[in-house]
């Protein structure tokens, strides 16, 4: 794809289609982008079920056409059982199962707060019940099997399989849903009645709350029902970025917005403009590494932070670390944290207002545990706790876990305002950089930055490598150019999953609002 699409009034990007009329509709029904975007988040949670759901984690960027940009970190800290004792025996956290699902889902906490702060700009406000009925009905009469989902079932169905109440939703009949078929999920649709009906707030403490609480006891998860009823998400400065081009804005931690604005803030010291491919790609690749480095020492629970992260993005720091990077040579690094499955999604209104946005139940159908009276499916985002007391990442009850998460959003000096955003683990970052610098710094058109070969250092699904993987649309003349100077380099399929959904919106100056969507996922720019 080379065209993006452009509109005067209202823009939304998601990497499912559904998604992005349920955003566009609420947008026509003169709802803000914050609104359009709970109800994008609702949406996709039903239609891309493997990558997301209200059992899960988000994170909002929000820029308002006049101030500050907000952040809400809507993630939940581990639960008051999930102690190491609880884990003694284990060398490591389960990827899947009841142990799994050790953290509270923030989601839904965060559309209540991104609501709230709708509410203090102004104007009439649309009630849940509106917002969510594309989800319900989605839920309820079904919607079509895409071959992601498809994939990631046949994938992970060894994995999954046998995890209590899984099959019962995601295995209709004891098979692997087909491409195009009907899926239902009537006990989620229920669920998603109660909270139109009952209020958001009802998902930590209420009825079904409670009935939550219940299941999680009855399954062994290290979650009680006061750990829902003690979760508020938390209203944050984001970090912030001085670029040549213009401010860069991303998430505190505990997520790796530091990653993604200090990759941005290393390659604005780098010769980039007029380079050839292989030379911008080796560049953002090694400030990735280094990138990573501060991640690995730095980011954890902001409550165990031991570093200001803003210092670390401050032009004489990055100077510093500018200078370690050989343009000739690939410099060794250690390991990635790994893939995630998340959502990104971006809107824009007419009044100016821009909501970046991230969606997340970290692995492909997290823990694997759904509720059996709710349909919720959890996370597994507490995976990511290390069980070394020592370790950065311990795990404590209450501790918030890393989270590779983090939308991003710019001010540029043109004028323009820019949302951005990909899913993808270790690649976010990466895939933001690459997004950020072809389109802003080189002036690649919007959707052919995205749909463009990309490349990922790191692992993907089901890989144990942590070379450097690259799409096989890349020239020769690229390949051997990193080869030369010592990246290990594997070869993935034109179009591929792993290297991300990436997605994006400009306000241009006259108003128009342009948005592009990445073709290796089911998503669609949507204006009007």
């Amino acid at each position: 794809m080379i065209n993006s699409n452009t509109a005067p009034l209202g823009m939304a990007v998601t990497p499912h289609h559904l998604a992005s009329e349920s955003a566009l509709a609420v947008l026509r029904a003169g709802g803000n982008a914050i609104e359009a975007m709970v109800a994008a988040a609702a949406s996709i949670a039903v239609v891309y079920p493997h990558m997301n759901g209200i059992g899960g984690d988000g994170f909002w960027l929000i820029v308002p056409p006049q101030g500050d940009p907000v952040a809400i970190d809507a993630s939940g800290a581990a639960g008051s059982l999930a102690s190491l004792d609880f884990y003694a025996g284990e060398s490591r956290i389960p990827h899947r199962g009841p142990r799994a699902a050790l953290t509270v889902a923030g989601t839904v906490g965060g559309w209540q707060a991104a609501l709230d702060y709708s509410t203090e700009l102004g104007g009439e406000q649309l009630p849940p019940s509106r917002l969510l009925a594309d989800a319900i009905r989605y839920a309820a009469d079904g919607i079509p099997v895409t071959a992601s989902q498809e994939a990631a079932t046949r994938s992970k169905y060894h994995e999954l399989a046998e995890v209590e109440h899984f099959a019962r939703t995601y295995l209709p009949q004891g098979e692997i849903p087909q491409a195009g078929q009907r899926f239902c999920q009537p006990r989620l649709a229920d669920t998603l009645i109660a909270l139109a009906e009952d209020g958001l707030d009802s998902f930590y403490r209420g009825p079904l709350a409670r009935s939550m609480a219940a299941d999680m006891a009855t399954l062994g998860m290290p979650l009680t029902a006061q750990d829902l009823a003690d979760y508020r998400p938390r209203r944050r400065v984001p970090l912030r970025l001085e670029h040549q081009k213009g401010e860069i804005f991303n998430l505190t931690p505990p997520t790796q917005g530091l990653v993604s604005l200090a990759i941005l803030g290393l390659t604005d010291r780098l010769p980039l403009v007029g380079q050839p491919e292989g030379a911008v790609v080796h560049s953002l690749v090694e400030a990735t590494k280094l990138a990573f480095g501060l991640r690995d020492r730095y980011i954890t629970d902001p409550r165990h932070m031991t570093q200001d992260p803003q210092a670390l993005l401050a032009a004489e720091h990055l100077d510093s670390l500018a200078k370690r990077i050989d343009p000739q040579q690939a410099a060794p690094w250690g390991a990635g944290k790994g893939p995630g499955d998340t959502v990104w999604m971006g809107v824009m209104d007419s009044s100016g207002l821009a909501v970046s946005f991230i969606q997340s139940i970290y692995h492909e159908f997290g823990s694997g545990v759904v509720l059996p009276q709710s349909g919720v499916l959890w996370q597994n985002r507490g995976a990511s706790f290390s069980l070394d007391a020592d370790h950065l990442l311990a795990l404590a009850p209450g501790k918030q876990p890393f989270h590779t998460l983090n939308p991003a959003a710019a001010r540029l000096y043109d004028g323009r305002t820019l949302v951005y955003g990909s899913m993808g683990g270790d690649g976010q970052p990466q895939t933001q950089a690459a997004l950020f610098v072809r389109h802003v710094v080189q002036g690649l058109p919007l959707q052919q930055a995205i749909s463009a070969p990309r490349w990922l250092l790191g692992r993907t699904w089901g890989e144990s490598s942590d070379a450097l993987k690259l799409e096989g649309r890349f020239s020769a003349e690229t390949l051997d150019y990193l080869r030369r100077r010592g990246h290990e380099v594997e070869l993935l399929p034109d179009f591929s999953e792993a290297v991300g959904h990436a997605g994006a919106i400009v306000r241009h100056t006259n108003g128009m609002l342009e948005g592009a969507f990445d073709p290796r996922s089911n998503g669609s720019a949507a204006g009007f």
